[in-house]
């Protein structure tokens, strides 16, 4: 089954009245939004959740948007940021970009060319990525699509995010708290029995694949081949 993959915007504004309605219009297009309201939160966040554009308010309490995405950059990262600020001075416009910022949008903005900005960002930043194989499973991550020997297999969405994530780390162990930590939207919540859950179903839908997701007690899971790769 094809399944959509949703924009993860990370919103850093102070003004609470302002970003939830930032926050609703994303959310109107399908985005999916975590909201922060000072820098030093969203210089954690940067670190701890994977994300797929950032809209920075300047003025924050604590560390300034300037500070964040120069930390932001120095951790080697280069994760779309949109500078979204009251200031239309040259020299902020210049200073944001030259920290690493990517766009700068001057607060009144319409929402039609706010979302349009972000979309460009993300899609600049993120080319096909390739298609994963083991034993006789294929994921291509562009078209949301897993076969198993060419025939089309059926996930829901999570079942895949979970599936993708083992494939990418495949034949490593991984914790149930990195797979929820990897598939979740910030501030969402999943218990260890529903990473269990998942996995049970997924188990069942890749049997003839030629691959076994493992339980490692204690540790985790890993993906691995069970049958010889094709010469």
């Amino acid at each position: 089954m094809k399944t959509e993959h949703k924009m993860h915007v990370l919103l850093v504004e102070d003004d609470m009245v302002l970003a939830d309605g930032v926050a609703r219009i994303l959310r109107g297009h399908g985005m999916v939004v975590d909201v922060v309201t000072n820098g030093d939160d969203a210089d954690r966040a940067l670190q701890s959740r994977e994300v797929s554009v950032a809209v920075l308010d300047i003025g924050l309490p604590g560390i300034d948007g300037f500070e964040v995405v120069r930390r932001l950059r120095a951790r080697g990262s280069s994760l779309p940021v949109l500078l979204l600020t009251a200031r239309d001075d040259v020299q902020d416009r210049v200073r944001g970009l030259e920290t690493g910022a990517d766009d700068y949008l001057v607060k009144p903005f319409a929402a039609p060319e706010l979302v349009a900005r972000l979309k460009a960002l993300v899609r600049r930043s993120n080319p096909r990525p390739a298609e994963l194989q083991l034993g006789g499973l294929q994921l291509d991550p562009f078209a949301r699509r897993a076969t198993i020997d060419g025939q089309i297999i059926e996930l829901s969405a999570r079942e895949w995010a979970v599936l993708e994530y083992l494939m990418q780390h495949a034949s490593r162990v991984v914790s149930k708290q990195q797979i929820i930590d990897a598939i979740l939207p910030w501030g969402e919540e999943v218990t260890l029995n529903a990473v269990e859950v998942y996995v049970s179903r997924i188990r069942a839908k890749i049997a003839q694949a030629g691959i076994a997701i493992k339980t490692i007690r204690g540790f985790g899971y890993m993906l691995e081949p069970t049958r010889p790769a094709q010469e």
